[in-house]
């Protein structure tokens, strides 16, 4: 799962951190004349009309695309004279992944073709992130404080009038669940409601999501039992406290973000595009249904790009944090001036 910036704070990922510097010796970027298939995937790509809660105009959109391609244009290489040939792609859906809040790194994994698996995939993304905050300058980490607060530490008094629920997302050390607990039946005791004060306690006692150390601390979370802290998320309506999810269970998964995608792209040296089909409560046409969101690493570019499949729901995609794979074939004998999109 995961979580798309939809507000004008979303400039701030995108902007927020200086360039990587270069790292040397650099590796050889795109050079070919004319582009190989793509690797077999694991898995056999599945035609559009076999994915499950699509609705007719998104299946049609995404038919479309994929009878005529998506053209994507390479950068040109430093000292080169001229770009590479522009390359037209074959999208073909990658199949399910489990919705254990892992999918991003899933998805990711399939598309890309790695071997990593998606826990090591999710802890590099997190590492390669570490270490650009660590050497960023105060006015770029405070950029990305406020974009992290923005997603997981809201101000409670703004934002109802696109929101109907917001979230707090805190974490708990492992080792310290027994001593919240008693904590909590401390209050409960003297006649506190048991979810004022277990707010309260998780509030005072809990790391809250809200800067890049935390949010390097909450994206390490996979809902395994080697994590060192519990999500718990704290859920308001604009009238207060709706609910906690206290995730005795240990098994939450932080779901991945536009951060996280952009450190993949990082990682892979490759671009990154959701590609996001909104329905019909979206109120927007069918040639406009399906968005190609773009994430780009931080240096150079040194292979095709990477693409995830997002189902919208609703405007910005409400509701729709699952991600699938897509499996990215070259065309070729498909021109650039015939594809369906043009990157």
């Amino acid at each position: 799962m995961g979580k798309l910036l939809c507000d004008p704070s979303a400039a701030a990922v995108a902007e927020a951190l200086p360039p990587s510097p270069a790292p040397a010796p650099p590796t050889p970027l795109l050079s070919w004349a004319a582009p190989a298939p793509a690797p077999e995937p694991s898995t056999s790509p599945t035609g559009w009309d076999a994915v499950w809660a699509l609705e007719d105009q998104q299946r049609r959109r995404l038919h479309r695309i994929w009878e005529r391609g998506v053209a994507w244009k390479p950068a040109c290489p430093d000292g080169a004279e001229a770009a590479p040939a522009p390359v037209v792609f074959r999208l073909d859906h990658g199949g399910e992944v489990d919705a254990d809040g892992n999918c991003l790194f899933t998805a990711a994994r399939t598309a890309a073709a790695a071997k990593a698996d998606a826990r090591e995939l999710r802890h590099r993304a997190v590492r390669r992130f570490a270490d650009v905050y660590a050497a960023a300058g105060d006015a770029d980490r405070e950029a990305v404080d406020a974009a992290v607060r923005h997603l997981y530490a809201p101000d409670l008094k703004a934002g109802w009038g696109v929101h109907v629920v917001q979230e707090i997302k805190v974490l708990a050390p492992k080792v310290q669940r027994e001593a919240l607990d008693a904590a909590i039946q401390e209050l409960v005791d003297v006649g506190i409601q048991r979810e004022i004060a277990a707010e309260t306690i998780y509030k005072e006692r809990c790391i809250t999501v809200s800067n890049g150390d935390s949010w390097a601390k909450y994206m390490s979370i996979s809902g395994s039992a080697e994590d060192e802290h519990d999500i718990i998320t704290l859920q308001y309506t604009e009238e207060g406290l709706l609910t906690i999810d206290e995730n005795r269970d240990g098994r939450a998964a932080a779901f991945g973000d536009d951060i996280a995608i952009e450190c993949l792209a990082t990682e892979f040296k490759r671009e990154v595009y959701v590609v996001q089909a909104h329905g019909a409560d979206a109120m927007v046409d069918e040639e406009n249904c399906v968005f190609f969101l773009p994430h780009r690493p931080r240096g150079e570019i040194c292979e095709p790009p990477i693409f995830l499949f997002m189902k919208g729901t609703a405007w910005c995609g409400a509701g729709a944090d699952h991600y699938e794979p897509l499996i990215a074939t070259a065309l070729q004998h498909v021109t650039p001036d015939k594809a369906a999109v043009v990157l």
